[in-house]
């Protein structure tokens, strides 16, 4: 699959936090993380994978064009924005991020997405983990909040396991 990431930060934080940045790094062809960002990742604690992995240029680095005014006016957080600025600049970008408002941001635009949860499941049906439902119990024990009706769907829709 050629896909070409533009990431935010928890699709990289929660990941880092439960040992699986290296799930970021091997399903796309390509992946990116704007300055505003990287920013907000090395804002995290020390000793934090994902801040870890910014520090060592684990991602590559790329600053946004000009946001149109029209994707300002979501007021959404710098992080978010700028994903989606740089979607919008690079046609055919899939922008990896979990953020509902900035979600629904990327709809309205017609920019493709993915979050986490469809990261875990691509990860599967890769063959890079043996369980996507046990890799989404963690992620929800690090913080990220996903539905569980959702996951218990996609899960047995997608992979066919059980939640």
């Amino acid at each position: 699959m050629n896909e070409q990431w533009v990431v935010n930060a928890s699709p990289v934080i929660v990941p880092g936090k439960i040992g699986h940045l290296d799930l970021l790094t091997q399903l796309p062809q390509r992946i990116v993380i704007p300055t505003a960002v990287v920013l907000e990742i090395k804002a995290g604690p020390q000793g934090d994978a994902a801040r870890l992995a910014v520090q060592t240029r684990m991602f590559t680095k790329v600053k946004v064009p000009n946001i149109l005014p029209e994707l300002a006016a979501w007021d959404l957080g710098a992080g978010e924005t700028a994903v989606l600025a740089y979607a919008l600049a690079h046609p055919g970008w899939i922008a990896i991020l979990d953020d509902g408002a900035a979600r629904k941001c990327a709809k309205t635009f017609g920019i493709p997405l993915k979050g986490t949860l469809a990261v875990i499941i691509l990860a599967k049906k890769r063959g890079l983990i043996p369980s996507a439902a046990k890799v989404l119990h963690e992620v929800q024990e690090a913080g990220l909040r996903l539905d569980d009706g959702l996951i218990r769907v996609v899960l047995h829709q997608t992979v066919g396991e059980d939640w």
